[in-house]
């Protein structure tokens, strides 16, 4: 089963949340460690502080009864009613800070007798140095008590030390506790940031790994697909590209390809019907022009046949209008032929001396010997097709003498400019020039300005030199006015037009039309 690759995307995403979940849900277990030891820690410690201060207040205890024992001074007892109203809650506490351990309890149990039995000890001391005290102000320390050997004897003295030793071993238990838990949390420590490495590094690994396998399957694929793309831009329609892979991608493939071959057939039907207006085209060509050479030539022999004293004035103009007719006629199928022939026929590129080509034209057109004809000190060489380029010029010299109202005195003036990847050439007369309405009207196949019998002309001129332009890859445009002249201006490559950026050629167009 084939998997898509928007499925394969998805799960790569799916793949790199679940890592990512992953390395959140181990480190927050890791943390929940750390937390837990550490809390560990700290409650030991807690416990510790406890029993010192348990400790503490039985020695204030002591030491208050022992100076009540020197002084009789009843404030000197205050340490030790205060120790005792506290250390009761204290063992209860304590004893519930250890509840889980059995040997700790049973150190504070032991602990609690024998802070006890020394509690009723010293509370009968106590009581007998109070009442001693009351008769006999006197007497000093022990004297008079009647207790006084077990004072002597140290009774409470070994007691007190019995209750230091239990405190202790229980310090000294909660100690190692303490430090096993600190050992415990530097442990869990230790073992998060190594599980958090390898969980990250894993992660990182295996996203990375997704990551370049779809980039790799993307950068192939979609390579194959530009480089299908790029032989189809560059004329190659036959190419194909096989994928077997039945995703997305495939569509498209298989939709390049269906362009491919669809374009293919249309070009080949294109040219096969292009061959066919050809050949209709010359055949119609000699097929009209047949009858026409016809009508000339018979007008011809009306003329010789009658002879000039014997033929009519009014017949001879009759005759003279009609082989004008039949030579416009002529010139006008030649013009579309010319018009149809634009870009379809293969032209070589060859080195084009502009100012040379110029100079043949005007030679070619015969120019009056009073005309201007100016050309500016700097013209390029060209690598181009020099019978385009030459009937541009020929066609825009040849108006601006045509429409002319004195060519004997008339100036042509052509102008050469750089701009960008083209060349701006220009033909500017001095002639009657054109009204603005009629600037896009010109360029239109079989527009005149003037009626056809007034100055023959087949208005198929101007439209074959647009065509040439733009089929170069540039623009045309006229800017005139009545009475100002007429400059016609246009792009030219510098380079071959197959060579030509097109978006160079775009932008070539908008300074075609400046002045």
């Amino acid at each position: 089963m084939k998997i898509n690759l928007s499925t394969k995307l998805f799960a790569g995403f799916l793949l790199l949340l679940g890592l990512f979940a992953t390395v959140l849900l181990v480190n927050y277990w890791l943390a929940g460690q750390v937390v837990r030891n550490a809390q560990s820690v700290a409650a030991s410690q807690r416990i510790s502080e406890d029993a010192n201060g348990l400790l503490r207040n039985i020695i204030d205890m002591e030491t208050g009864f022992r100076g009540y024992m020197l002084s009789a001074n009843e404030q000197a007892l205050d340490p030790y009613y205060q120790g005792e109203r506290q250390l009761v809650g204290r063992f209860n506490n304590l004893r519930g800070l250890v509840a889980r351990s059995p040997v700790q309890v049973a150190h504070l149990n032991r602990s609690q007798r024998l802070f006890q039995q020394w509690r009723d000890f010293t509370h009968l001391i106590i009581d007998e140095k109070r009442r001693v005290h009351e008769q006999s102000p006197g007497f000093e320390a022990l004297q008079g008590l009647p207790h006084r050997r077990l004072v002597e004897g140290l009774t409470g003295k070994q007691i007190m030390d019995n209750i230091r030793y239990e405190l202790n071993q229980f310090d000294v238990l909660e100690n190692a506790t303490r430090r096993q838990l600190a050992e415990r949390r530097d442990g869990s420590i230790g073992r998060a940031q190594w599980i958090s490495v390898v969980a990250a590094v894993a992660a990182l690994v295996l996203g990375l790994a997704w990551a370049t396998y779809l980039v790799r399957l993307l950068a192939r694929r979609l390579g194959g697909l530009v480089g299908l793309a790029r032989r189809l831009a560059a004329g190659d329609y036959n190419a194909q590209l096989t994928d077997h892979s039945q995703d997305e991608l495939s569509v498209l493939t298989g939709a390049l390809n269906g362009l491919g071959r669809t374009i293919s057939a249309n070009i080949n039907q294109l040219e096969a019907r292009n061959r066919e207006l050809d050949q209709f085209a010359y055949v119609v060509s000699h097929d009209l022009k047949a009858p026409l050479r016809g009508i000339e030539s018979a007008s011809r022999w009306i003329e010789e046949d009658m002879g000039p004293a014997n033929l009519p004035a009014d017949v001879r103009e009759f005759l003279a209008l009609m082989r004008q007719r039949v030579h416009r006629m002529e010139n006008l199928i030649t013009g579309i032929l010319d018009l149809a022939r634009v870009g379809r026929v293969a032209q070589a590129n060859e080195t084009v001396f502009v100012r040379q080509l110029l100079r043949e034209i005007g030679t070619n057109l015969n120019l009056p010997a009073g005309l201007n004809f100016e050309l500016p000190f700097f013209l390029p060489t060209l690598v181009t097709t020099r019978v385009q380029l030459e009937q541009v010029f020929t066609n825009l010299i040849s108006n601006a003498l045509k429409y002319h109202e004195r060519p004997e005195t008339a100036s042509i003036r052509i102008g050469c400019d750089d701009a960008g990847d083209f060349y701006r050439f220009s033909v500017a007369d001095d002639g009657p020039g054109i009204a603005p309405e009629y600037h896009e009207r010109i360029f239109v196949i079989f527009q005149t300005l003037v009626e056809r019998d007034t100055l023959e002309s087949t208005g198929v001129g101007l439209a074959i030199v647009k065509k040439i332009v733009e089929r170069q890859g540039g623009a045309i445009g006229v800017e005139s006015a009545p009475g100002l002249g007429a400059t016609f201006a246009f792009t030219w490559p510098k380079q071959p037009a197959g060579n030509q950026p097109k978006a160079a050629a775009a932008s070539a167009a908008a300074p075609a039309l400046a002045t």
